[in-house]
Order: C-alpha cells, then structure tokens, then sequence
C-alpha cells in the first residue's frame, strides 16, 4: 500500500467530479496500493463503479485513480461529488511513525468519514492492536491495549469509525505476490529463529484473501457489518519456528539459525494466535487457510520473491 502521508496534491480540475454510478453500489477505496488496488480490481471485475485514490496516480489501471492527501480535509472534500456507496479506507503509513499514523489513519478517517457521511465506511486496522503475550486465542472481544503509540492511535482511529457507524477490520501480517518478508528472508538466507522456550505466533493472511473478506463483508447488508469489528487472519497461526521449519521441509533446505529476538518489532513484541471465526461465520473462508498452503497453491508466490531477490 502506498505512502499517502502529506505532500502537495496533484492540481484538480475545478469542474466537479461526476458521481461513480453503476447497477452495484459505486466504491472509493482510499489507499490502492499492494492490498487497495487488487481490493479495487476485485469490485471492479464485480461490476462496481470504483474510484482508487493514491499518492502516486497511475494511468495504468482499469478505473479512475486520483491523486489525494488524506490527512487534508480539504483535499478529501474535493472528492465530494463522487458520493460514493462504500468507503473502504486501506492506507498504510509507508513505514512511518507516529506523526504518520495519525495523519493517515486518524485524520484520514476523519475526513473520510465528515465527507462521504452516508457511504458505509471500512477501515483497514491490525492485528497488532491486541497486546497479549501468552500466546492466547485472541477474538474480536479480546482486550486490545496496544502498548506503542503507534498502536494507541490505531484505536483511537478504531473507536472514531466505529461510533461513526463505520466497520473495523483488524488485518494479519499481509503476504502474496511480491511480498512475503519470512519467504524471502529465508530464500535469500538472512532468516534466523527466535531464541528462547516460546516461540511467538505469525498471524497472517494472503493478500487476495485480504481483499476477498472486504469485498465479501461489503456485499452484506449494512445492518449486519455496522459498528462491527472483524479479524482478517488465516485458519493456522503457525509459530516463527514452525514457519521456517515448513519452509526449510518444502525446500528442503537447513533451519535457519537462532538469534536472540527482535523486541523493537514494527508490529510490536506480541505472542497470540488470532482466530477468524467471526468472520467465518458471516460467511467468508480464505482460499489459503495457511501460509504452507499458500507456497503450494499460488504459483505466483515463490516466483515472485525469486524474481524481488534477483532483481
């Protein structure tokens, strides 16, 4: 996903924008990066009218692109004539910090949500907001009292879509086509096993599975999603150790070695597994219920990484 933190935004025309219109409810899906653009390919080849806002504007794909600073209300109020049904807000912070987070996210929220005031809005959040390190079964109504600031705002960017009616989905680690931290770590042999009796849980989801439940959870009445918070994660949280040791049989390769662990983690030093039964029940199962089953079933996954590594 795309840095949309706060620099000078393309000049727009002063003639005002045509609404998306379409037989299926119009999308802006703020943010089309790795996880937006294929959540927007994916309405788009439904049949929605989509409209895709990014830091760097493309002409490269199939529905309009605009260029958007988020954090500014009134760059999102340009955008007003669009009226769109569904706002999915999926912005990453490009790796930045706190001052990031909370134009992005907060503030992005914010103005999303006083703009387009009747469109159903999701926000993208994550995991990482559930602090615990018991390795316990974590769920949607498990306390989530993240410990960094960057988490802190998070929540607060949570409690501002939800009491706006809004959705929340709390995202696992992120892997797919051209992105896989722990598959490429090993294959380029920079992976190494975190020492200690406990070995954390790995929380994650494939990136089309990602835009699979928005979508899915988009096509639902609205009374059944609103106020509602949702995990997106696999069916198997492995372990870091387990991971590399399936990585290691399926490429038959070594372990990687042991190395005292990272505790200043981006995501945070967490130890829980994340079930996505709520999810599952609203109708939605991932078409890789593992990362395992994901190096076996997408052709895409492994060539990709091989190709980042050489490249």
């Amino acid at each position: 996903m795309p840095d949309l933190r706060p620099e000078p935004s393309l000049p727009l025309t002063e003639t005002p924008l045509s609404p998306i219109t379409s037989a299926l409810p119009s999308v802006l899906v703020a943010g089309c990066g790795y996880l937006g653009e294929a959540l927007a390919e994916r309405f788009y080849s439904q049949g929605h009218a989509v409209t895709g806002l990014s830091r760097t504007v493309s002409s490269l794909h199939r529905f309009p692109v605009l260029s958007c600073d988020l954090s500014q209300a009134v760059s999102v109020r340009r955008l007003e004539s669009l009226r769109p049904a569904i706002v999915v807000h999926c912005a990453s912070s490009g790796r930045g910090g706190v001052e990031s987070y909370r134009a992005v996210f907060l503030e992005g929220s914010r103005n999303l949500l006083e703009t387009f005031p009747e469109a159903r809005f999701f926000f993208t959040s994550s995991t990482s907001v559930y602090g615990q390190v018991d390795g316990a079964v974590v769920t949607e109504e498990s306390p989530a009292e993240p410990d960094r600031e960057t988490g802190q705002i998070l929540r607060e960017a949570e409690n501002l879509v939800l009491g706006g009616g809004g959705t929340v989905l709390r995202l696992a680690g992120i892997y797919g086509p051209g992105r896989s931290v722990h598959l490429q770590r090993f294959l380029e042999g920079t992976a190494t096993i975190e020492a200690g009796q406990v070995s954390r849980y790995l929380n994650q989801i494939h990136r089309d599975d990602a835009a699979a439940a928005i979508a899915h959870l988009a096509g639902l009445p609205s009374g059944e999603t609103k106020g509602q918070i949702y995990n997106v994660a696999d069916d198997t949280p492995l372990t870091q150790r387990a991971c590399y040791e399936q990585l290691a049989e399926f490429f038959g390769k070594p372990l990687p070695p042991e190395a005292p662990p990272n505790l200043n983690r981006k995501r945070a030093w967490t130890h829980k597994s994340v079930s996505n039964e709520k999810l599952r029940a609203a109708g939605w199962a991932p078409r890789f219920k593992s990362f395992p089953d994901a190096l076996r079933a997408d052709p895409r996954l492994i060539p990709s990484i091989e190709a980042l590594l050489e490249s």
